[in-house]
């Protein structure tokens, strides 16, 4: 679910009567950021936001602001806020930006929404904790996924045993991406950019609400939910950075986690999260919210959940004290995914010969032999490419990371 079908599946609360709208500047308007831009007009619409700044190094168009009014744009984070005197921050920057940004609206006095991954490093990770700790104010980063009550569904069908015992979990994600998607910015494709890390791998940017949910399925979400992590890393486009991969990682429970994605897919499909049980399974499909429940004596249940807004919950979080779905500390397992990607070989060339071009709409785009049936059998076998016998992978290179 994509745009303004997503939006129109989120929470309704009303505005509090009375409540002046919260002041709100958005660093980054273009690429993601015109998802929040849509996200700010629905808002605006119902009373809750005004935004009062743009932050963008060229100044957006008078089209792209429709229906918000005419913000204050600016260059500088930290004077836009000040000036415009906004509570609440979104950073959609590039992510080697993410820390600098957001401890900068922090000490401007705003509360901020971080565009995940939250930072490129463990270290800078762990700076932007240290940070944050030095202010009052909070923080939510965009894991959208991690707002959807499917998520919640999972985790409470994981506890009273619906599908037995845990015996892994698996993600697949299948999408696909033409050359000038490699181009769009100077920091896409790359793992480090000007001697400083990007890290804008498959797992860790485009897929990464499938390592985030997988993790948080298991209720692994904090640095220390981590024991190892084994990568895969490959790349077809011409670009530094990895865009068909998978990544290993056993958890501290126990668990063996298997995530599978490719920016090289045949076809672009859904990508979905399913939890192997002793006496079932459960599909969680986490762009639409949509959970498929299969078990032993039962039909088939299928279910399609509600969603909570990222920026909504950080408000209210300001307002009247609700707990934030996703604050920085709860994504430390998928920093230490990050980490392990960051610090392994670079990807590995799939041979000329093992993927083909087709033409796109506005480009050409690689797609990888057999590679949507790998990804899928990935999940489901919680095996890596390596293992399942691809012969691009044929001599993968695996790193461990341990605590």
């Amino acid at each position: 679910m994509t745009g303004m079908n997503a939006m129109n599946a989120l929470s309704r609360t009303p505005a509090a009567p009375g409540r002046e709208p919260v002041r709100v500047v958005l660093a980054g308007g273009r690429g993601h950021g015109a998802w929040h831009l849509a996200n700010l007009r629905r808002l605006a619409a119902r009373g809750i936001v005004r935004l009062a700044g743009v932050c963008d190094v060229q100044p957006l168009e008078a089209a792209e602001l429709t229906r918000l009014g005419r913000p204050e744009q600016g260059t500088d984070l930290g004077e836009l806020i000040e000036r415009t005197g906004a509570r609440a921050a979104i950073v959609c920057t590039p992510i080697h930006t993410h820390t600098d940004l957001a401890l900068t609206a922090a000490a401007r006095g705003a509360d901020i929404l971080l565009e995940k991954p939250p930072a490129p490093s463990l270290a800078e990770y762990r700076r932007l904790l240290t940070g944050l700790d030095g202010t009052d104010r909070a923080c939510q980063i965009g894991f959208q996924s991690l707002g959807s009550h499917a998520v919640t569904s999972v985790r409470t069908l994981i506890e009273d045993g619906a599908v037995g015992e845990v015996r892994g979990i698996g993600a697949a994600g299948n999408w696909v991406r033409e050359e000038h998607y490699f181009t769009r910015a100077a920091w896409s494709g790359h793992r480090r950019l000007a001697g400083t890390d990007v890290v804008d791998g498959v797992l860790t940017n485009p897929l990464a609400h499938a390592v985030a949910t997988a993790l948080h399925l298991d209720g692994s979400s904090r640095e220390q939910d981590v024991a190892e992590i084994g990568t895969e890393l490959y790349r077809a486009n011409d670009i530094e950075s990895d865009d068909t991969s998978c990544v290993r990682i056993r958890t501290s429970r126990g668990t063996r986690i298997v995530v599978a994605a490719t920016l090289c897919a045949a076809e672009a499909a859904e990508p979905y999260v399913v939890v192997h049980g002793s006496r079932g399974r459960i599909t969680l499909w986490y762009k639409q919210d949509r959970v498929l429940l299969q078990r032993a004596g039962h039909g088939p249940e299928e279910r399609v959940h509600g969603r909570t807004d990222l920026l909504e919950n950080l408000l209210a979080h300001r307002a009247d004290g609700t707990g934030l779905l996703v604050p920085p500390q709860v994504t430390g397992a998928f920093m230490r995914v990050v980490e392990a990607v960051r610090t392994a070989p670079d990807p590995q060339p799939v041979p000329g010969s093992l993927w083909y071009a087709i033409a796109g709409e506005r480009s050409h785009r690689r797609v990888v032999d057999g590679v949507d049936d790998l990804v899928a059998e990935a999940a489901e076998r919680l095996a890596t490419f390596s293992e399942l016998g691809a012969p691009w992978a044929a001599t993968a290179r695996r790193t461990a990371v341990h605590r």
